[in-house]
């Protein structure tokens, strides 16, 4: 692909945003006018193009239905207190792009080709992107295996494409304090297996587990290791934190384990704010045994699609922690408060991690 090339584009003979009712938003229901595609074939990434937001043409032998060789990524669009929009770290997200894709044997999107689709994307449906704080554009990156071929290799034909919209909170409960519980008879991920890389096979393995825990009451299931379940991993599609005698607590990286760009986020800021910070093993039994002492006193999730999420109970095998919260515990709510002050330019960002997009208005 020549990546000075720019994309073609065929423009959507007219806007749906109109159409669309911001204030009762809900997470991924919504989608915008457009969308980028770039195809790679021929053994090179092929010019990209941005289209008509609508269905595409697959074919039934298509080798991602039958063997699932794909690699998404999320991540959000803010409008700017100028106006501009801000693309939240997409350098970070574009590096874990590209170690998914490397697990899953799928060749690497150039650099170029990822930003100017996002880019592109952005400029023609900038209407689309909330004014509201508690809002955003969210933007879903994806590649899969593209070869109408039933057989067991990686694919010789990739279809990479960008598709958003606007968003609202992603729980139903907002920010307020969730239930989670754990299903030791379950596992997400095993080490040696692809619990590290943002594919699609990971999701549908939590999905039968996250229902049956819905079905109880609780938000989300936290994770345990797929050997010992014992030790916490993450927990439904985000990060866990603890914090456990004044320290910031969370299991530390392993490749059964997604590495957070919103965990990223916190652990620098709680380096900023001065807090003690350990990524470390962490037992199911510690956190409960801490719990019942008084020694946790925050419980928070981390993620792209829900920024920070804070825990109220924590439950497993029958034993219960509750942490007496009806709102966000303080260092929750600073990082919250951070994180969204730096989507939208209330706060200075002073890790270079925003990147505006068009004229201020």
């Amino acid at each position: 692909m020549t990546m000075t090339t720019p994309f073609r584009i065929t423009a959507a003979a007219s806007s749906n945003v109109s159409s669309v009712d911001f204030s009762t938003l809900r997470f991924g229901e919504v989608f915008s006018d457009h969308m980028a595609q770039v195809i790679f074939e021929n053994k090179d990434w092929q010019q990209g193009e941005i289209i008509p937001f609508g269905p595409i043409q697959l074919s039934p032998a298509l080798s991602v239905l039958h063997y699932g060789q794909a690699v998404f990524e999320g991540l959000k669009a803010f409008r700017y207190k100028d106006g501009r929009v801000n693309v939240f770290r997409a350098d970070r997200h574009y590096e874990r792009f590209l170690a998914s894709c490397e697990r899953m044997s799928i060749p690497p999107l150039p650099r170029e080709a990822w930003f100017e689709a996002i880019d592109t994307l952005l400029s023609m449906d900038s209407a689309w992107v909330p004014n509201d704080r508690y809002k955003s554009y969210y933007i879903r990156p994806f590649i899969i295996a593209a070869e109408p071929y039933l057989g067991v290799r990686p694919s010789t034909r990739y279809r990479f494409m960008v598709i958003g919209g606007p968003v609202g909170n992603y729980y139903a409960e907002g920010i307020k304090p969730v239930k989670l519980t754990t299903m030791p008879e379950y596992a997400r991920a095993m080490r040696g297996g692809t619990g590290s890389a943002k594919s699609p096979g990971n999701y549908a393995a939590t999905l039968k587990p996250s229902f049956q825990a819905m079905e109880k009451g609780y938000a989300q299931v936290l994770w345990l290791d797929a050997k010992e379940r014992t030790y916490i991993e993450e927990v439904g599609t985000s990060n866990i934190f603890f914090v456990i005698d004044g320290t910031l607590v969370t299991p530390a990286l392993t490749d059964s384990i997604l590495s957070g760009v919103t965990r990223d986020c916190v652990l620098t800021l709680a380096k900023d704010f001065g807090l003690p910070v350990e990524e470390r093993v962490i037992s199911i039994h510690e956190v409960l045994e801490a719990g019942n002492n008084g020694r946790l006193t925050e419980v928070f999730a981390s993620g792209t699609a829900a920024v920070i999420s804070p825990v109220g109970l924590i439950h497993h095998n029958g034993s219960v922690v509750e942490l007496g919260m009806e709102r966000m515990g303080p260092l929750s709510q600073r990082l919250y408060d951070t994180i969204t002050g730096w989507h939208h330019g209330d706060i200075a960002d002073t890790h270079g991690w925003t990147r505006l997009l068009g004229d201020a208005r």
